[in-house]
């Protein structure tokens, strides 16, 4: 059997999900997704809900939003940035993400990646992916430097791990990919746990890809 065949006969991985940082961190692990088929979901905060709880029902409802198809297996996830209690916005306006940067300057912050995967025949699994992560201090300088970098938006809590503001992380417990939009080693597991051929994608991986 050659390559090609085992290729054609693996059962196919759809990303539910536009990002490209999700898209980036699967196929750098072995894992790129065969299709990106976004799915729109509304994402409600429900009345008291916290940042954990948040993250894991809208990936799981983007997971189960898919039509599915065929033998594809499907994956999606949702970032959520909690400081205490309260849910920081996806921020789309440049003084949303002021005001997060600002909130989170010199202080902890948690990030929650939920990630959702269903199997063929339909069976799900999912969970939440919980980081820790410290801001510096930041000045005005600092903060107005970096809105004017734009990369701040559509950016849970207001920032990209991966760009400019890594300069800005002083410490970091739990997952450095489920801050930048999805856990490797928990989304790999999800996947083989359903039966996804994890092993043998990530030892295809050819040098250099």
């Amino acid at each position: 059997m050659t390559h090609a065949d085992t290729a054609i006969q693996r059962p196919r991985l759809i990303l539910a999900s536009a990002s490209p940082r999700r898209f980036d961190l699967l196929s750098g692990a072995g894992l790129t997704p065969d299709a990106v088929e976004p799915t729109h979901i509304d994402e409600f905060e429900i009345p008291g809900e916290l940042p954990g709880p948040l993250a894991l029902r809208l990936a799981q409802e983007k997971c189960a939003a898919h039509p599915g198809a065929g033998d594809a297996y499907i994956l999606a996830a949702d970032t959520v940035v909690g400081v205490g209690r309260r849910i920081l916005p996806k921020t789309l306006e440049a003084d949303e993400a002021r005001a997060c940067l600002k909130l989170m300057s010199g202080r902890n912050h948690r990030v929650f990646t939920g990630i959702a995967a269903r199997a063929p025949d339909g069976r799900m699994a999912a969970r939440v992916v919980e980081t820790r992560v410290k801001m510096k201090p930041l000045s005005h300088d600092e903060i107005e430097a970096y809105i004017a970098s734009g990369e701040w938006h559509g950016k849970a809590g207001g920032y990209a791990i991966q760009g400019r503001a890594g300069c800005f992380i002083v410490n970091l417990i739990g997952s450095f990919t489920g801050v930048v939009g999805l856990p490797l080693y928990e989304t790999a597991n999800l996947l083989a746990g359903l039966g996804y051929p994890v092993t043998d994608r990530i030892a295809t991986l050819e040098p250099g890809a």
